[in-house]
């Protein structure tokens, strides 16, 4: 049930932050590779960005890869928040004394992202090629860099094309960055929404039922420290999944992580790994606050209903 939970509140707040995962996703792959002044600036900004999607592939493509992002939600949300739930349950997180451990917090928030991010990793790789197109026209357009274009015609076709080309191994190009990038998220999110829970609940800002206010206190921060710590990884994700793959499956542009860190470093400088910084807060604040609060209040109805007398 634990997993179900975890499922659940994640594809709800994923529905709300797609489109802020679009426009990260545009931001992150224009001028890949690029210095500044050395392409065109197709998006300007993140309200740009939005009001020239619309603008040019109508409102709709705002939501592009909603089938992917939300079976990406449910394979890395389910397993990590559902993990990290028994973690909890069966008191892994906590010393001796009862009180929480920072070190055993971190450590549970990383192998639950981790695994999280490999059961998902597929639905990752479609979704990120679907973001990233755009217009033919314009993607071929003059100095406009906006990432590798697959042209894929939807989720099926995508899988269909990329099984076609690599086989099932196929589906998991780029893993590795997704591994990292959430280990890194997963630490971050789950070890500040822990801390921040028990300061609140022990400090009895809230009364025990509040658990809407009580989970959308404590994620407020969460966002800021997730998007701090995860851009860098984010961004070079990103980048590994968008990329073309020969038929052996290394990739064109990047042989792995730190050689996408580094090439990005050379070509655009520190800049470059926080390329959709604010993109990525806006869509991790709210996707971490409705994914939180809807976590901890499907939590608390299932508990209440266990509890009910038969």
């Amino acid at each position: 049930m634990e997993f179900v939970l975890g499922a659940c509140a994640s594809v709800g707040a994923g529905i709300f932050s797609n489109p802020l995962d679009v426009l990260k996703t545009k931001a992150q792959l224009q001028g890949e590779l690029r210095a500044r002044g050395q392409y065109s600036v197709h998006y300007k900004n993140m309200v740009h960005a939005a009001y020239m999607i619309t603008k040019e592939e109508g409102i709709f493509a705002l939501q592009k890869g909603l089938a992917p992002a939300l079976l990406h939600q449910v394979g890395l949300n389910g397993t990590r928040l559902g993990l990290f739930q028994l973690a909890q349950d069966a008191g892994l997180n906590r010393n001796e004394d009862g009180s929480l451990s920072a070190v055993r917090t971190m450590l549970i928030s990383a192998c639950a992202g981790s695994l999280g991010a490999f059961f998902g990793s597929p639905f990752f790789l479609v979704k990120t090629q679907i973001q990233s197109q755009a217009p033919v026209a314009i993607a071929k357009g003059s100095n406009v860099v906006l990432g590798v274009q697959h042209q894929h015609k939807g989720m099926i076709h995508a899988f269909s094309t990329i099984l076609q080309k690599r086989g099932p191994l196929g589906v998991f190009d780029g893993a590795s960055g997704a591994v990292l990038r959430v280990a890194v998220g997963s630490t971050a999110q789950l070890s500040t929404f822990s801390y921040s829970m028990e300061y609140i609940e022990n400090n009895q800002f809230f009364s025990e039922d509040a658990v809407w206010s009580k989970a959308f206190a404590s994620s407020m921060l969460v966002g800021v420290v997730t998007a701090l710590t995860m851009t860098p990884f984010d961004t070079v994700s990103t980048r590994l999944f968008n990329q073309t793959r020969d038929a052996s499956g290394r990739g064109l542009l990047y042989s792995g992580i730190f050689d996408c860190f580094a090439k990005t470093l050379k070509a655009e400088g520190v800049r470059g790994l926080y390329k959709g910084l604010i993109p990525v807060y806006s869509r991790i604040a709210p996707h971490s606050m409705l994914n939180l609060m809807f976590w901890e209040k499907l939590k608390y109805l299932h508990q209440k209903f266990i509890d009910q007398p038969t």
